[in-house]
């Protein structure tokens, strides 16, 4: 038996005759009788008989015909499957994040999608949240990681977590663990200009005010300039995740107003030609999940999660 035959068959036992099956299927019908005695020589049995009705299954052919159709669907379902396996395979993400996200995120992202996709390629933009939405809108780029995105028609979006804002000191000074929101005002920051926009606006909400020493849209000269000991930031944790792990700086919470940022994967609503837009959606809310037991993303850190292997 092959696929061919069968699929034969099953359309002469739906037509009802080989007239009307060889119209369906388009091949000559003195072809498709042959398919059919072929069929019937290697099994051995008649499959159908001719009447002025038209073409009638015996109780051999009904059997075939089931056992047929769940051949068929199967065998569909495997090509379904591998050719969707195989253009995942060959398919290109270009993936727009941060600064801030791309050395907490996108390590770990990377290692699922190689693992779970084999050949999968991500490429990758990095810019704030403003820019990256204008790229998604455009088209220059697949899915963004946005922060606190306005909402939009073009895009779906996926929450991924919400972090909380931290002060952030080089570990000498000595900061208290908690300051009130009512000391920013006494405490020079460096800061980008999207993240003060950010935090000013949810600081309005108290009538809080920031004292901006420097605007500086560059999140590692901040880190270094930090670093040095004698400047404050205002980031989210997870940008010195590593510089905390080493106690190399010190993270202090502000009481008295949540500053927090909103994380979230828009993605192209037209998006959906590209077979792992979805695939990808999903290893990245696996990534972030396993980030948050890991408290990358708060103050205290969590326990100690083993990576875990493809989502």
């Amino acid at each position: 038996m092959n696929l061919k035959a069968l699929r034969y068959f099953v359309a002469i036992a739906d037509a009802g005759s080989f007239t009307a099956a060889a119209a369906q299927v388009r091949i000559a019908q003195p072809a498709l009788s042959r398919h059919v005695r072929e069929l019937e020589s290697e099994l051995g049995v008649t499959l159908l008989r001719r009447s002025a009705r038209g073409a009638i299954l015996t109780q051999e052919g009904a059997a075939l015909c089931e056992a047929a159709r769940r051949i068929l669907a199967e065998a569909e379902q495997v090509k379904t499957q591998l050719t969707a396996q195989a253009q995942l395979g060959q398919s290109t993400i270009t993936v727009g994040a941060s600064p801030t996200l791309g050395r907490v995120l996108l390590p770990g992202l990377f290692e699922r999608c190689d693992s779970a996709l084999g050949g999968f390629r991500i490429t990758l933009r990095e810019s704030f949240t403003p820019t990256l939405s204008d790229w998604l809108e455009r088209g220059l780029i697949d899915v963004a990681f946005l922060t606190n995105p306005n909402g939009s028609r073009d895009f779906a979006l996926h929450h991924l977590y919400s972090e909380p804002f931290a002060l952030v000191t080089a570990m000498p000074r000595r900061i208290p663990a908690t300051i009130p929101v009512s000391a920013l005002p006494d405490l020079p920051l460096l800061m980008t200009r999207f993240h003060r926009s950010v935090v000013e606006r949810q600081l309005g909400v108290v009538g809080g005010r920031l004292n901006i020493h420097s605007e500086i849209d560059s999140v590692e000269s901040i880190r270094e300039l930090v670093m040095q000991g004698r400047w404050a930031t205002l980031m989210p944790v997870s940008v010195f995740s590593r510089q905390r792990e080493a106690r190399a700086v010190a993270l202090s919470e502000i009481t008295g107003v949540q500053l927090n940022r909103l994380l979230t994967l828009a993605v192209r609503r037209d998006a959906g030609a590209n077979p792992g837009i979805a695939r990808f959606t999903e290893i990245v809310k696996a990534e972030c999940a396993e980030l948050v037991a890991k408290g990358v993303f708060s103050f205290s850190e969590g326990p100690l999660v083993p990576r875990g292997g493809a989502a």
